[in-house]
């Protein structure tokens, strides 16, 4: 079972795919949103679908958005992998080391990257995301974390290097933010339908090879970094939380950059592959004044 928007951006509907086949959610909620996971609304579909009660649909060629809308917040943990730690020049963190993301950079999984006037250092990310589904806030156990999740999706943390690091004033955010720097999805799966401790993640640019790893070897796994988030804030059904990427990113000078019309794809075990095309963006023009 996996929850999905498809559609033109802005206009995205709900669907859920199940036995190779996609079922309209309209007939129980709006949107994929923060509100439908509060509400149990997984649990809602899972027995609408097993009782035979959502319609069949045909989406072939339709737009996949992301499949969470307007997430309050998109909490991101940087070197959660010892080996992207090295590569970075950082030794492992001894705590989760935790940025934001504004939610205005989450794009569908096959939209377009724009890469920034003057980029010189855009990189690729596969992460596992998570999906809150119930208000955590001073949660008192890693094991009573899990139970906030609503699932997992694939986020490509995209960065810009020089900006995040060279150029960053002290903190990332520079290098994290830029339009297009987080294409989520293709789908939602249920937290109950995978295991998160063992996913392989991989990615390609242009077909070649980049990361190959598996979230056994995160540092700080999804149950405690849930946990650990809500001793310093209050997560809402439907943040994100981007769990760090492993080993074989450009930053590592082991690869290139990204440049116009290169194509990254970025995969999780049990939930699918994304794939994005890298377009060079067009400074704003200022409107002419009389």
């Amino acid at each position: 079972m996996k929850l999905q928007r498809i559609g033109a951006a802005g206009a995205e509907r709900p669907i859920v795919v199940d036995g190779g086949h996609a079922y309209d959610l309209r007939s129980l909620t709006a949107d994929i949103d923060g509100d439908f996971l509060a509400a149990d609304g997984i649990a809602a579909v899972a027995t609408a679908l097993g009782a035979g009660r959502l319609s069949r649909i045909e989406v072939s060629g339709e737009r996949v958005g992301a499949p969470i809308a307007r997430p309050h917040a998109v909490w991101c943990v940087g070197m959660n992998y010892a080996a992207h730690a090295a590569e970075s020049g950082s030794a492992p963190p001894s705590t989760p080391v935790v940025f934001f993301k504004t939610p205005n950079t989450v794009i569908g999984p096959y939209d377009d990257v724009l890469i920034p006037p003057g980029s010189t250092k855009t990189d690729w990310e596969v992460e596992l995301a998570v999906v809150i589904g119930r208000r955590a806030r001073y949660l008192d156990s890693v094991e009573s974390a899990m139970e906030h999740i609503a699932g997992y999706t694939i986020s490509n943390d995209v960065s810009e290097r020089a900006f995040q690091l060279e150029q960053s004033g002290g903190q990332w955010s520079k290098g994290k933010c830029c339009e297009t720097f987080n294409p989520l999805g293709p789908a939602l799966v249920p937290r109950d339908r995978l295991d998160a401790g063992n996913l392989r993640l991989r990615s390609f640019v242009n077909g070649e090879p980049r990361q190959d790893s598996s979230t056994a070897d995160l540092i700080f796994d999804v149950g405690y970094l849930v946990w650990h988030l809500s001793q310093y804030a209050v997560l809402e059904p439907g943040d994100i939380v981007n769990t760090g990427t492993p080993a074989g990113v450009a930053l590592s000078g082991r690869f290139p950059y990204l440049r116009d019309g290169d194509v990254v794809e970025v995969e999780v075990e049990g939930i699918g592959r994304a794939r994005q095309r890298c377009l060079a963006a067009a400074r704003e023009t200022s409107p002419l004044r009389a």
